[in-house]
């Protein structure tokens, strides 16, 4: 799939123009960006089998849709919550995937075990999901690290008031997951983006990369990694080297990235300026939905309690 030029970045989708700008604009987010990174590759060693599976962009899109389905399942209903016409319904719409590709994505987790048939579904034929104890897990410590992120950009107390309640979780999330997927924007970053995170594990691979950068302000123009080695990270993550070095190839084709000295000095990589803004733009435009969903979530807790006569934990929103 093509990305957008990074001038199209901007989104009404997921809050406007001038929220993203901020985020983006933010002297931390530089920082946090590689906290964050950091984080992932954490949750890779976690769940390696998870960090590999949602490591390319359709995948986390999949990933986050079905999530959703689940979160929003009703009880009462025992046909709701994660199938394939209703994941069909809600990534098709976008034309993020087709009904094979969804089809086989939920036969994929089905097979890790990282989903399993909804105890007591009275029907065959549409085969209700819901996803494992170690779903929930990765799925809620994601969750957390974005909201940490979010509270080092604007000194926010999200963690917090999501340990005191869950239910911010809960709500947020399938706020968040819809409006990311409905947004072109997010769904297809610009092309220096793209060309890793459209490639099976390239995620993984941008996530080390990013981490690796040793100047936030550019030097000689250029910000720069050292030491990159495509046989430590082809170890490091069991992947085939030629894979490795086929991401890096393309990001160099697009003029991305490049090689101090391919002859004597291979390992040090030098990053333009347009592939560091682009990474941090696209990646305002999911904070921005994540800080919306949480303040929706907190405010739908806030108005509840207050309806019912209760004080509830954790419901005051915040924002940027």
């Amino acid at each position: 799939m093509t990305g957008v030029p990074p001038s199209e970045i901007e989104s009404p989708q997921t809050g406007s123009a001038a929220q993203i700008e901020a985020f983006a604009s933010n002297p931390a987010l530089f920082a946090v960006l590689q906290q964050g990174a950091r984080h992932m590759i954490e949750l890779y060693h976690h769940f390696p089998r998870i960090g590999r599976l949602v490591a390319a962009q359709q995948k986390w899109l999949l990933t986050q849709a079905a999530y959703a389905l689940h979160l929003q399942r009703n009880p009462a209903d025992p046909l709701s919550g994660i199938t394939a016409s209703r994941l069909l319904d809600i990534i098709g719409e976008f034309g993020a995937a087709s009904r094979n590709t969804a089809t086989a994505f939920l036969a994929e987790l089905l097979a890790y075990k990282l989903i399993r048939d909804t105890p007591g579904s009275p029907s065959k034929r549409s085969r209700p999901l819901e996803p494992t104890e170690i779903s929930h897990e990765a799925m809620m410590l994601w969750f957390r690290g974005q909201m940490r992120s979010l509270d080092l950009l604007d000194g926010g107390e999200r963690v917090a008031r999501l340990e005191a309640n869950p239910e911010l979780f809960r709500r947020a999330q399938p706020i968040a997951a819809k409006r990311l997927i409905a947004d072109r924007a997010w769904r297809e970053p610009p092309p220096s983006i793209s060309c890793f995170v459209w490639t099976e594990y390239g995620g993984l691979i941008l996530d080390d990369f990013f981490s690796r950068i040793v100047n936030a302000v550019p030097k000689d123009g250029y910000h720069w990694v050292e030491d990159l080695r495509f046989a430590e990270l082809s170890a490091h993550y069991s992947l085939s080297r030629t894979h490795i070095r086929r991401l890096f190839t393309r990001a160099e084709a697009l003029g991305s990235l490049g090689w101090q000295d391919r002859n004597n000095n291979r390992n040090k990589v030098w990053v333009t300026v347009s592939f560091v803004e682009d990474y941090k733009r696209w990646q305002s435009i999911k904070f921005c939905a994540l800080d919306q969903a949480f303040g929706e979530a907190a405010r739908s807790i806030e108005a509840e309690n207050h309806a019912s006569g209760t004080t509830g934990t954790g419901a005051t929103p915040s924002g940027l």
